[in-house]
């Protein structure tokens, strides 16, 4: 049984997003994890050592994080911790990975704002983003049952509105 981890830090990398040929959507990215502690004697913060982890989501999660999560950013993630060594030629490691169950920004640094995505009555997903979206309803009578809301189409800069195939997985 995979152990279960929730882990604070920073997006070092800018994360990584494609498509597989059977059509799963993975985004990843490496996140740098630094506890710090307050040293009384000094009267300040001390860094401790950084913890690089690689991040890996799929499904509806990777199309998510891929719209909403930055190089830089402050996160919050959870999932399942994978350990594993490695050899290449002469040289040997370890890396740390997380499979994200869920992942948000770290509200303790800042603020956000929530936009859920919505399914269609097709089964694909029709993704909001405020900055740069118009909605309006698919279907003036198609209503998300469990809900009660108004289902949308949303045109984004550069994204597709609807993608073919996808279908939210809950937790």
């Amino acid at each position: 049984m995979p152990d279960t981890i929730t882990v604070t830090g920073l997006v070092a990398t800018v994360p990584r997003h494609l498509v597989t040929t059977e059509g799963l959507p993975i985004t990843s990215f490496r996140l740098a994890s630094t506890q710090r502690r307050f040293d009384r004697s000094q009267e300040r913060w001390i860094d401790g050592e950084t913890n690089w982890y690689t991040i890996t989501g799929f499904r509806q999660l990777a199309i998510n994080v891929a719209a909403s999560v930055r190089k830089g950013d402050r996160v919050v993630v959870t999932g399942k911790l994978k350990i594993r060594d490695w050899e290449n030629g002469e040289r040997t490691g370890t890396t740390i990975e997380i499979d994200a169950e869920a992942l948000g920004h770290d509200l303790m640094w800042g603020s956000s704002t929530f936009t859920r995505s919505v399914a269609t009555n097709t089964g694909a997903v029709a993704a909001e983003f405020p900055a740069s979206v118009e909605s309006e309803p698919a279907d003036p009578d198609a209503v998300d049952p469990a809900a009660g809301e108004a289902l949308i189409e949303a045109e984004i800069e550069g994204r597709p509105a609807v993608l073919e195939g996808v279908v939210p997985v809950p937790f």
